[in-house]
Formats: C-alpha cells, sequence, structure tokens
C-alpha cells in the first residue's frame, strides 16, 4: 500500500442499482470493513455530501452517465466543495472514449476506471486504486 492508509469509507454515486450493489459486492471481497456510501445521481450526491448526511469519503466513485448531473458536472461540483479539492474522486463508467477519459483528468479526476464485465477484475481495478499514492 506505499505507506498509504487503508479506505475506511468509500462513496459511490451510480444511477444504476446492479452495478452499485456489484461494486459494493466488490468492496467488501477487497476488505469488508470499508464502509460504502451510495447516490442515485449528482444532484443527491451534492446533498448528502454538503449537509454531512455522509462523513468525508476515502474515495468517491462516480458514474459518468447519469440524469439530472453527469459525471464531469458531479465531479466540478465535489471539487468546489470546502475540503474536498484533494478527495480522489474516481470516475467509473462503461465509456472507453478517450475524451471521456480526458475529459475527467481535465476536471481533476484521480482516475478513471472502465467498467469490466468480470467481477475479478473489478475487484482488482478498485485494488490498483486503492494502491496508487495520493498527492495530499
Amino acid at each position: 500500500m506505499h505507506g498509504e492508509k487503508k479506505p475506511s469509507l468509500v462513496f459511490l454515486v451510480d444511477d444504476d442499482l446492479d452495478d452499485q450493489m456489484l461494486f459494493r459486492d466488490a468492496i467488501i471481497e477487497i476488505d469488508p470493513a470499508i464502509e460504502v456510501f451510495t447516490a442515485v445521481n449528482g444532484v443527491q450526491a451534492l446533498q448528502k455530501l454538503t449537509k454531512e448526511l455522509v462523513a468525508k469519503p476515502d474515495f468517491i466513485f462516480i458514474d459518468l452517465n447519469m440524469p439530472l448531473m453527469n459525471g464531469i458536472q458531479c465531479l466540478k461540483e465535489i471539487k468546489r466543495l470546502p475540503g474536498f479539492l484533494h478527495v480522489p474522486v474516481v470516475i467509473y463508467s462503461t465509456s472507453s472514449y478517450e475524451k471521456d477519459i480526458q475529459q475527467t483528468a481535465d476536471n481533476g479526476a484521480f482516475h478513471y476506471i472502465i467498467k469490466p464485465f468480470s467481477f475479478q477484475e473489478l475487484c482488482s481495478r478498485i485494488q490498483n486504486v486503492f494502491d496508487m499514492p495520493i498527492d495530499e
């Protein structure tokens, strides 16, 4: 873990409840002690974060394609919240378009995960994110 502290709280923003469940299962597989909070869209995510309905997460994962507010808009808004500039935000999407990946990086995304087809691959991609050094 490169001397990083292990995440204890992860926040997932995804309108697909099946994807939420799969993600939650992957986190349990990686470390059952990690808490997962979820929101079904960017608007709900911002409400939960600004009203402190969830503690400040160690990582935020955001789906790119959501109703009301897409992943890029959500990413931009989270980065504007006081105290959230250094929280790593990972885009979690089915899109593998280079343009999407570049645009999220330009807006401060920490990493980009393309939703994989296999559960083991999902676990390994999330674990890789947790293993990356984070610049404070």
